[in-house]
C-alpha cells in the first residue's frame, strides 16, 4: 500500500514537473509577453521574470521593446528645383504597445521601413537641393512626423529620423564647384576694389595736406631720396618742377606780336615762380649731398 502511494506520489510529480516544465515562459527585461488563449488575446500583458501559460491552449509572443536602429534604403527622386538626388537615411523607433504591435499589423519592424522609404520619396520631392544640403533638421522633423502619425496605430513611436547622406550627380557638382570659385573671386575683387578706393581716399587727403603746406612735399621728397640711396643703388632719380620746364619751353618759342601787358605779366608771375622752384630744388639738392657725405 505503501509503495504503491509512493508511486502515485512520484508519478503526479513527475508530470507536475513535465506541466510546469511545459507551461514555464520566462520574459526578459527589455521584453513584454502577449499571451493569446485559443486564437484570442488573454489577459494583460506578461511582465519580465517567470511566468505560467497553458500548455497546448495558450500560446506566448514576446515582443522586444528596445530602440531599433533602421537603415533606410537609398532613395532616389527629383527635388522640387528639378535636380536628380539620392539621399538616405535611418530610422530609430520603439514598441510602447506590445499587443497592438502584434494584432494590429501582421510585421510591425516591415511597416517601418516601407512607411519610412515612401516618406523619404515624398519629403525628397517637396525640398529644394540646398534644403537637403543645409537644412536637414528641419527636414528630420518633418520626415519623423511623417512616419509616427500612422506608426501609433501599431503600438509603435518613432524616437528620431536622420538624413545620412545626399548624393548628387557629377554634373552637379561641377557646377557647384564653379559657382563656389565665381563667388570666391568676386568677394576678392571686392576686397580690392574697396582697398583702392580706401587709399585713393587717403591719397587725396594726402595731396590737399601737402597743397597747403608746400615745405611737406619738399620733407618727403627728401625722405624718398635718402631711401633711394640707403639702397646703394647706383642710379639717384631726381624729379624736376613741371613749371620750370614749361618756362624753359616757352622761352624758346618767339614771342608773339598780339601779346599784351597781361600775358607778359603771367609769363613774368611763373618765371618768377619757375625760379622760386629752382631754388628750391638746389636747396634740397645741397642737403641731399650734405647727407651724403655724412
Amino acid at each position: 500500500m505503501v509503495e504503491e502511494l509512493v508511486g502515485v506520489v512520484a508519478a503526479v510529480g513527475a508530470g507536475a514537473l513535465v506541466y510546469v516544465a511545459a507551461a514555464a515562459r520566462v520574459v526578459k527585461q527589455y521584453e513584454r509577453g502577449v499571451v493569446f488563449r485559443l486564437g484570442r488575446l488573454h489577459g494583460d500583458v506578461r511582465r519580465p521574470g517567470f511566468n505560467l501559460v497553458v500548455p497546448a491552449v495558450d500560446r506566448m509572443r514576446k515582443v522586444n521593446l528596445q530602440i531599433v536602429t533602421m537603415p533606410i534604403p537609398a532613395q532616389e527622386g527629383i527635388t522640387r528645383d528639378n535636380v536628380t538626388v539620392r539621399v538616405d537615411a535611418v530610422v530609430y523607433f520603439k514598441v510602447v504597445d506590445p499587443a497592438a504591435a502584434i494584432v494590429n499589423v501582421e510585421d510591425y519592424r516591415f511597416a517601418v521601413s516601407q512607411m519610412a522609404q515612401t516618406s523619404l520619396r515624398s519629403i525628397i520631392g517637396k525640398s529644394e537641393l540646398d534644403d537637403l544640403l543645409s537644412n536637414r533638421e528641419k527636414l528630420n522633423q518633418g520626415l519623423e512626423l511623417m512616419i509616427d502619425s500612422p506608426a501609433v496605430e501599431w503600438g509603435v513611436t518613432i524616437d528620431r529620423v536622420e538624413i545620412k547622406d545626399v548624393s548628387l550627380p557629377d554634373t552637379m557638382k561641377r557646377s557647384m564647384a564653379r559657382q563656389a570659385e565665381a563667388d570666391r573671386e568676386r568677394r576678392a575683387r571686392l576686397i580690392n576694389a574697396d582697398a583702392e578706393y580706401q587709399a585713393s581716399k587717403k591719397l587725396a587727403q594726402a595731396a590737399h595736406q601737402m597743397a597747403d603746406t608746400p615745405s611737406a612735399l619738399q620733407l618727403r621728397l627728401l625722405q624718398t631720396v635718402m631711401a633711394v640711396a640707403a639702397e646703394k643703388n647706383s642710379t639717384l632719380v631726381l624729379p624736376i618742377p613741371v613749371e620750370l620746364l614749361r618756362f624753359l619751353e616757352r622761352g624758346q618759342q618767339p614771342p608773339a606780336q598780339t601779346a599784351g601787358h597781361a600775358e607778359a605779366a603771367e609769363q613774368a608771375e611763373i618765371a618768377e615762380g619757375a625760379v622760386d622752384r629752382t631754388e628750391q630744388a638746389e636747396d634740397a639738392m645741397e642737403q641731399l649731398r650734405r647727407a651724403v657725405e655724412q
